[in-house]
């Protein structure tokens, strides 16, 4: 399996994040990537190549022009203002409040964010960037023949809606890639989201369209972040009406009770006549992660990867979450190897 990677993802280490109350050191860290292509190339899984630049224009069909031009100014403004240290927002336009832009650079990034999950440093959009250019590059890769590939993105992208941040998220990389596909003349995609959190940037991109079904297994938004979507009557609106499955599980779910799900969003996808698969391949379902509330054991991902070689599609592979770095290679590397090793047996 080929594999998309860039070292531009170490520009990007934010300071700290506002999390259960507390400003705390993010969990969202470059080893997270280092560990996993460090795994790649010790198990041999294919080459590692370096994205090509796709350039602004694939990102614009997912993102709006002015929230890409304000995330890509906003250093630029916050170092001209005399600020010091990562930019976090502290200001949202919640319910009581009008949802309208300031001109203030602060008033803007709450206006972009839902969190203060996102810090932006120096090097915060190039990293964003490259991400998005690896998973281009690896949905270029299928379109050209490939049957697989995987986009091993830093920093990762389900939370980000077209306008909004958040989440460790930036640049929606899974989406992006699926508006590719369309873009390139595929008709249907399906985007299969198994981070432990909700996708809720994903889905609400595609929510009301029916060219992209987007399935999500994941904690349930009762007791988990992103809290305010991934319920399970969220299936789509207008023309995207039955084209949104959300699967949210108990805390301490296991494998016997996750794999329900995961088998479930597996047969809408295949009743949904999709051509190609994109995976947010999030691995924050280990049973040691040190955020999240799932029991997934790490030869639980090869199974895992076998299920998803099944349904016999084109799949890109999207790297999304997963924080326990020591073994998030092994365990996003046995989803790949499980895929690899059921489709030899399916076709040998």
């Amino acid at each position: 399996m080929l594999t998309f990677y860039s070292d531009d993802h170490h520009l990007h280490h934010g300071r700290c994040e506002l999390i259960d109350g507390r400003l705390m050191p993010c969990f969202e860290m470059p080893s997270r990537a280092d560990h996993v292509v460090q795994r790649v190339r010790s198990r041999a899984l294919g080459e590692v190549r370096e994205p090509q630049d796709h350039g602004r224009q694939p990102i614009e069909r997912v993102h709006s022009t002015e929230y890409l031009d304000f995330f890509q100014g906003a250093w630029a403004r916050w170092q001209a203002s005399g600020g010091e240290g990562d930019i976090l927002p502290f200001t949202w336009p919640a319910r009581s409040l009008r949802a309208i832009k300031p001109t203030h650079l602060l008033g803007e990034l709450g206006y972009y964010s839902f969190d203060g999950g996102a810090p932006i440093t120096a090097g915060t959009w190039q990293a964003a960037y490259s991400a998005a250019q690896v998973a281009l590059s690896a949905q270029a890769a299928i379109e050209a023949g490939a049957h697989s590939a995987f986009a091993l993105c830093r920093p990762p992208g389900h939370h980000a809606a077209s306008d909004v941040m958040g989440g460790y998220c930036y640049l929606n990389n899974a989406a992006i890639a699926a508006q590719a596909f369309l873009d390139q003349g595929r008709s249907r995609v399906a985007i299969l989201d198994v981070d432990y959190h909700h996708g809720n940037g994903t889905q609400a991109i595609f929510y009301s369209r029916s060219d992209v079904l987007f399935a999500s297994i994941h904690g349930h938004p009762e007791f988990e972040f992103p809290f305010f979507l991934g319920y399970a009557d969220e299936t789509g609106e207008g023309a995207g009406e039955g084209f949104n499955y959300n699967y949210p599980l108990a805390a301490g779910s296991a494998w016997e009770v996750w794999s329900q799900a995961l088998e479930q969003a597996c047969q809408r996808i295949t009743a949904s006549d999709a051509q190609v698969l994109v995976i947010s391949l999030g691995v924050d379902t280990f049973m040691l992660d040190p955020i999240s509330q799932f029991k997934l054991d790490s030869p639980d991902y090869l199974k895992m990867g076998a299920r998803i070689a099944a349904l016999g599609l084109p799949t890109l592979f999207v790297m999304e979450g997963g924080y326990a770095v020591e073994e998030i290679g092994v365990n996003a590397v046995n989803v790949l190897e499980g895929f690899e090793r059921a489709l030899k047996e399916l076709h040998p």
